[in-house]
Order: structure tokens, then sequence, then C-alpha cells
């Protein structure tokens, strides 16, 4: 929020300095209904906030950094006022916190929370669940052979066995099954497997390339052929500070993940670029919808009209050669192979 509020105070700024606004691609503006003052509910995001005052919410991290009135820009709170003031002809942006009535009755109740950069409750599941894994580390990992007593499923409580070495030699590990493949549109370059989580299961013992395993949580039955993969040991990431993405990369949605081909805001997308080509948790890009295919009704060419920005997306997890991205504004339906590029 330090950094939200720099980004205000510095639009501001701009506002009154006799630039163009056109001399300059990436001059800051501020919305022209931007209010005078905002109070911070519940359900807020760093996001949301920053789209009331600017016109590209995303660059509020820009110049956090200038702006001392928030010691800890991650710490705003339901109730605290957001509101822009003028000090010796120059525009800033203060917080003032929330005021709480005090009665002497005795009360007991939990801290609200700082609000979020963007709404985690969307991402949660991608962020701990999905992985996306090489094709060579994904063939060595052990498989599930059976569970106690022969049976080919299982759940939490019960006793499975799998067979071949484990990736890593970690009493803590996964069990995620196969949920499809991605492959480049362009080159057909294979990008890696998408996996499910399936499990969390601890090593009880190793009987040559047998695994006796516990199963300790369950997010659906265990089967046969499920690979068994260390679980990740990198906490899950809570705060993102956007930014724009890598200069002239372009790319494609290859996914809209939930088993559906279209989607719009707050749907999560894979891409076809990840951390070889520099994208990072926090990279910003902007979607361009394909032009629609139609016929001349002179020369009766078959023609492609150009494409159309339909959204924003934001990157919260890379992999090696794929990333997954969370549309934040959506003009227009977001499909598979509709292009993504610096916004």
């Amino acid at each position: 929020m330090k950094k939200l509020l720099c980004a205000l105070a510095a639009v501001c700024m701009l506002a009154v300095t006799p630039i163009e606004a056109n001399s300059r691609k990436d001059v800051l503006q501020l919305r022209d209904d931007r209010p005078q003052e905002y109070v911070v509910v519940k359900g807020d995001t760093l996001w949301d906030i920053s789209a009331r005052f600017l016109e590209s919410p995303w660059r509020w991290p820009e110049v956090w950094d200038m702006n001392t009135q928030i010691p800890n820009p991650h710490l705003i709170y339901p109730g605290d006022v957001i509101y822009l003031v003028w000090e010796n002809g120059k525009p800033k942006l203060k917080v003032r916190r929330g005021i709480k009535k005090l009665t002497p009755n005795a009360r007991v109740q939990k801290l609200d929370r700082a609000i979020p950069a963007i709404p985690l409750k969307d991402i949660l599941s991608f962020l701990r669940d999905n992985r996306v894994l090489k094709e060579d580390l994904f063939k060595k990992a052990p498989y599930i052979l059976a569970s106690k007593d022969q049976r080919i499923i299982a759940g939490a409580g019960d006793r499975v066995y799998a067979r071949g070495t484990l990736l890593e030699d970690l009493r803590r590990q996964g069990v995620y099954r196969l949920a499809g493949e991605y492959r480049d549109p362009e080159t057909d370059e294979f990008l890696g497997y998408e996996l499910l989580k399936v499990a969390d299961v601890s090593v009880a013992a190793k009987n040559e390339d047998v695994i006796s395993m516990n199963v300790n949580r369950s997010e659906m039955e265990l089967r046969q052929l499920d690979r068994v993969i260390p679980a990740e040991q990198k906490r899950v990431q809570s705060v993102f500070y956007p930014m724009p993405s890598p200069r002239d990369l372009e790319g494609e949605i290859l996914a809209v993940l939930g088993g559906v081909r279209d989607g719009g805001q707050f749907n999560v997308v894979a891409l076809n670029r990840g951390e070889r080509e520099g994208v990072e948790p926090g990279h910003v890009f902007a979607i361009h919808r394909a032009g629609e295919s139609i016929v001349d009704p002179i020369t009766k060419e078959r023609l492609t009209l150009p494409s159309e920005r339909s959204g924003v997306l934001m990157i919260f997890k890379s992999f090696s050669k794929v990333s997954y991205g969370l549309i934040m504004q959506s003009t227009n339906v977001v499909s598979v192979g509709d292009e993504v590029r610096e916004p």
C-alpha cells in the first residue's frame, strides 16, 4: 500500500506538470472520476483500491518508495481511509486509520487481516495444488501400485505402496495425477505435464524399489499410476509486486484452468512462457483477443480482423516453460489461443 500511495502521489504531480500526456508512453494517469477519499472495506485488494485512482492499477508499485506515510505497504486494514491532500502545492495521499468506538464491555475477537494485493481465494488452490513438471522428471517419479488389502483406490488414513526411486529422499511427499500436457502452439515443443494434487503422504518404509507410505491428507481418492513427487518446500506466496512483463515478450494462452475453454475476470490461465523467458510472479501482461475471420463481401477473400485488447492478467506462479496467471480485468471473453503482450 505504501507503494500504491506513492504511485498515486506521483500521478497527481505529473498531472500538474506541463508535459503533454501523449509525449511519453509511460506517464501515469489519474482517473477522472477518482474519489477524494476512500474507506477500505473487507474484501478489498490493493489492486481494487489502485483502480479507483489510477488508469493502470497494476502500476502502483512504481513509486512506492517515495512516500513515507505508510511504514508497511501491506498493513492496510478495513476501516482505513485513503485520502488526497495538497501540501506546499503538491498532492499527497495519506492514510487515516479507521476510528472504532469503545464501550466498557469486554469483547474478544480476531484481529482484521491486512488486505491482500490480489484476491488470494481465487488462486489459492492453484498456488498450493497444481504443478507443471518436466517430462523426464514425470517419467522418473514413482507410481502408485495399490493400497493395503490390494485395493486400487485409497484415501486419508490408508497405507499405500508405490514403485520406483524417489526424486528426492524426503519423508514428506505428494501424490499427483496427470491432468494433461502443454505444447507450444507455434513450435509444438513439449512444455510440461500439468499435474493435480491428490494427496499428502509420508514415507513409512522402503523395500528395494517398493515404497510404503501413509496417506495424511487427500483431496481425492488415490489410484494406481498416480505419481509420487516431493512436496513443495517453498511457502505459498501471498504478496505480489506488479511489474510490466519483459519487454517485447509475447505469448499465448494455452488453457483456462478449471476445465473450460473461455474465461473472464478472476479465472486462472496457463501461458506458454515461463522462467526460461524471464517470467516471474508479479509480471503483468495485456491480453489481446484474436481477430475474427470474415469474408470480404466484394472480393470474397477470407480476412482476419486485427486483434483487440480484451484484458489484463498477472502472473502468480511460474514454472520452467509455463506460467499461471490470474485475469485481473477483462472487457471481453478470454479464450485459449488469445495473445499476451507487454502492457
